[in-house]
């Protein structure tokens, strides 16, 4: 059915650069579902050029219906090969294009076929919108125009729909950031370490420096790529290929993450959360409950139902929230398998998407409710007409104990009943050189030394500088389904240092699975824009932001709360001295928790009134 070129091998670089993320593909089930094949035949073009407005020509391959006719287009901007078109999650672009759309893949700026010089979302407003007004214009466009395409083919899409082109019609952003600053380089005010070092040692830096015509560029690269617990470990973070004399040109953005720690105008030219306002079109927002961009998806899809610049883009949003992390999406994530319905739905998803706001098809889209999330526990989906659910209601768990939280086999409890006027604190060194090791969560995009997903902590819990406050078991199931936070009042005798905290579910068994963490670096914790050392010994109020999440904890299980001061290389280590970058001699602080009712540190949760597992229960 299809007229296409003998396929083109992958070259042994790229297979290098994706080395790490073979292994994972490898080891699972295919991520992608099966997208039958539709009434049109297809033909492709093989590096079709597109020139933007300073002259930079970039390439495309354009998969375009043989019948007669005029069609929509499909336009994926990636920086990732567009021969292969993210096709660890998606469909071919050839199956798309049997569906009668034109598919066209692009090259973006710097990265494989493009020209030009890649450096990440800088060009992507401008490059966005002369590439959708480009495909509208492709011989047998009918004018109308969608995008597609996760992560930083995500921002991509956002960047572009900014620049308001007048032939977009909507996006489909999955997996994506709503601001390159939080919940892209950094979380809480901490480098998010792993996702920013391996992410670019594993693709943009690696395929972008093929042009230094210098194969010891591309050797530095893969041989850091085999050993990224060292690069991890490396001292200060500002160096990423310390022993490399083409540290410079590898990846010249990445010193410039490092200098702009705080959320500054560097950030905001490029936020989508401040532009809502100037985004018109609809978006299909897909997210993951353990992807590193879980919170960018969530918030966009809120952001733009709210503050989007058309009643369209306002009542067009949509929300699907399934149990994955960044890749591949796929029942079983970490050690946790989710059952056959949390397989991945995205290309009927998409196709419906595109089939109603591109052809007009009449596939009752609209009269379904925005907003679809798979409830981990109980592995089934729940739908509601807004996020988080209207019916969810806010519960406090108070963090209570004798002194001794330290461990999991401490007496830490969480409690919804209030702490009385005095109450012994709980106390732990933090010690940078001996950092809390990351055990699954929401990172990305290498195993190797950071693993991703559920994984069980039972270990983590019993480390001395961990403590752990846990309900008795429950005898009834809870579903906290929304956002999650934690409280804390604390002290430290640095002058700097981060808090972090999990939210756990110890099992029957005594397995204990990751369901949200996060982070907050104490300098930052009234601002992201301005930093504040703490005065040693001071009693500080903490919001420690967990993200959004939705789980059941069945009747037997505990919910618990880890808190620590690391959670490497998840994120960087605060070396507790002041200095930015991980720089100086490292100090070793005492950290204190309170919890008495002046200083009630609490667990945050919603809480749906009647749990999925019970819904049919009077």
């Amino acid at each position: 059915m299809y007229q296409l070129s003998t396929p083109r091998p992958i070259s042994h670089a790229v297979l290098a650069a994706i080395v790490s993320i073979s292994a994972i593909i490898m080891a699972a089930n295919p991520a992608w579902s099966a997208l039958p094949n539709g009434a049109c035949d297809v033909k492709v073009e093989y590096d079709v050029p597109a020139v933007m407005r300073d002259g930079t020509m970039l390439l495309a391959d354009v998969y375009r219906p043989t019948n007669p006719g005029n069609y929509p287009v499909l336009l994926m901007r990636l920086p990732y090969n567009k021969s292969d078109a993210q096709s660890i999650v998606y469909a071919r672009p050839e199956a798309y294009a049997s569906h009668c759309y034109i598919v066209a893949i692009q090259d973006i700026r710097g990265q494989f076929k493009s020209e030009g010089s890649f450096y990440p979302f800088r060009h992507e407003g401008s490059d966005g919108y002369d590439s959708v007004e480009w495909a509208a214009a492709l011989p047998g466009s009918n004018g109308k125009v969608g995008m597609y395409g996760f992560s930083y083919v995500g921002a991509t899409q956002w960047l572009a729909a900014a620049e308001q082109p007048p032939h977009l019609v909507a996006i489909a952003p999955a997996q994506t950031g709503s601001d390159y600053y939080n919940g892209w380089t950094y979380e809480g005010g901490a480098l998010s370490q792993a996702f920013v070092q391996s992410w670019p040692l594993s693709s943009v830096a690696l395929s972008a420096s093929r042009r230094l015509g210098d194969q010891s560029a591309l050797n530095d690269i893969q041989s850091a790529m085999r050993q990224l617990p060292s690069v991890y470990a490396q001292l200060p973070v500002s160096r990423l290929l310390p022993a490399s004399k083409h540290e410079g040109e590898i990846a010249p953005y990445y010193s410039d993450w490092i200098t702009h720690n705080t959320w500054d105008s560097y950030w905001k030219a490029w936020s989508i959360r401040a532009r809502y306002t100037e985004i018109a079109v609809p978006a299909l927002n897909l997210a993951g409950w353990y992807d590193v961009f879980l919170r960018g998806g969530v918030e966009n899809f809120a952001g733009m139902h709210e503050k989007g610049s058309s009643d369209v883009a306002r009542s067009g949003q949509r929300l699907i929230i399934g149990p994955w992390s960044h890749m591949p999406w796929q029942q079983k994530v970490g050690e946790l398998d989710f059952g056959a319905e949390a397989s991945n739905p995205i290309d009927e998803l998409q196709l419906r998407w595109f089939n109603y706001w591109l052809k007009g098809e009449a596939n009752g889209i609209e009269a379904e409710k925005p907003v679809r999330i798979f409830v981990m526990g109980a592995n089934r989906w729940r739908e509601a007409d807004s996020w988080p659910p209207a019916e969810a209601q806010t519960v406090s768990f108070y963090l209570q104990s004798r002194g001794q939280a330290n461990t999991r086999f401490g007496n830490g409890l969480l409690t919804t009943e209030k702490q009385p006027e005095v109450q012994a604190s709980d106390e732990y060194r933090y010690d940078p050189s001996n950092p809390v090791p990351s055990v699954g969560g929401h990172s990305c995009c290498s195993p190797d030394g950071a693993p991703i997903g559920p994984m069980d902590q039972a270990n983590v819990e019993e480390r001395a500088d961990v403590l752990v406050y846990a309900t008795p078991p429950l005898e009834r199931d809870m579903e906290a389904t929304g956002p999650v936070q934690v409280v804390l009042h604390a002290s430290s005798s640095a002058i700097d240092t981060d808090f972090t905290a999990k939210l756990v579910d110890i099992y029957p068994d005594g397995k204990v699975y990751n369901i949200a963490n996060g982070i907050i670096r104490a300098s930052l914790r009234d601002s992201l824009e301005r930093r504040a050392q703490i005065e040693p010994g001071k009693i500080y109020q903490y919001a420690i932001d967990l993200g959004p999440t939705s789980s059941v904890f069945r009747r037997g299980h505990r919910i618990a709360l880890e808190i620590s001061s690391s959670n490497f290389p998840h994120y960087d280590r605060n070396m507790n001295n002041g200095n930015l970058q991980g720089a100086g001699t490292a100090v070793v602080a005492q950290q204190r928790i309170l919890h008495d009712a002046a200083n009630p540190s609490r667990l945050v949760v919603s809480v749906m009134p009647k749990p999925i597992t019970e819904k049919d229960r009077p």
